[in-house]
């Protein structure tokens, strides 16, 4: 009797992982007709990290238009052009719509290091030119016009980046810095984009794999929610076959990545899995 309970328990674990698909799929809100842009440090995060975000956000249905801006080329080891390449053929894997919605930054003020953080300013700034052009200079008077851009959400790390890189974490309060420069002298106007961020967990959680999929599920019945055109937090949770296409982006796109440790990283992270969003509250400078 006791082998026998101990080999039911997989496949208690598996059905309930799909249990809590279904239930994320079918009562979290979900982002439809959106312009939303996912921006990362290097090519692959978009893999190891934001697989389940992508994979969801771009469903035909739902009719977003998802892009990734990444803000290096991940040429530490003298690999930017292949990566770059890479971070294309993952992008498509995973969703996308065409290979142009991918855009890598390639500038010494963003290099790809384990050591340097980037100045939020500098982030800002960027986005500011490719999203808010007619907002990129602060104005030194108030208006009453409302801010606008050429995106409706911004999806990035949180302040710890998961694995507190500090290219991650620089990209938070960059995207954060972005989003006041908007709201600058603008009083009582709503950004035009929503920030979301992915949120970082104990190093415990981090490598259950599938297993983690309740425990978020749990998590998030007991925050607070906002629904209609700015709903967060939000919850994507990939079943088996996403979780196949996104192992594949690593294993068939960023080939070079493809490190022992990586292996590990795609069978147990449960980014690989689930992704938890936190819609940012932000105010003007």
């Amino acid at each position: 009797m006791q082998w026998l309970t101990l080999a039911f328990l997989p496949i208690l674990a598996v059905a309930c992982w799909l249990y809590t698909v279904g239930v994320a799929r079918g009562r979290f809100p979900k982002l439809r007709n959106k312009r939303i842009c996912l921006l990362i440090a290097h090519p692959d995060d978009e893999a190891m990290f934001f697989a389940p975000t992508v994979l969801a956000l771009t469903e035909p249905e739902l009719g977003n238009h998802v892009k990734i801006l990444c803000l290096s080329s991940g040429d530490a080891d003298g690999l930017g052009e292949t990566r770059k390449k890479e971070l294309v053929k993952s992008g498509m894997s995973l969703g996308l719509m065409k290979e142009d919605d991918v855009f890598v930054v390639e500038s010494p003020e963003f290099p790809d290091s384990m050591t340097t953080e980037w100045h939020k300013e500098k982030i800002a700034t960027l986005l500011s030119s490719a999203f808010a052009p007619n907002l990129a200079k602060p104005m030194k008077n108030k208006s009453t016009d409302a801010p606008t851009a050429t995106i409706d959400v911004l999806i990035t790390f949180d302040r710890t980046g998961v694995s507190n890189h500090p290219n991650h974490k620089s990209l938070f309060f960059g995207a954060r810095h972005f989003i006041s420069s908007l709201l600058h002298n603008r009083p009582g106007w709503r950004s035009p984009v929503d920030l979301y961020t992915l949120n970082s967990v104990s190093v415990v959680r981090k490598y259950t794999s599938f297993l983690d999929s309740m425990a978020t599920l749990v998590g998030m019945a007991f925050s607070k929610r906002e629904t209609g055109d700015h709903p967060g937090p939000l919850m994507f949770l990939s079943g088996p076959k996403e979780v196949r296409i996104a192992q594949s982006a690593m294993t068939t796109a960023h080939i070079s990545q493809m490190k022992w440790f990586r292996w590990g990283w795609i069978g147990l992270s449960r980014y690989m899995v689930v992704n938890d969003l936190k819609l940012e509250k932000v105010t003007g400078s």
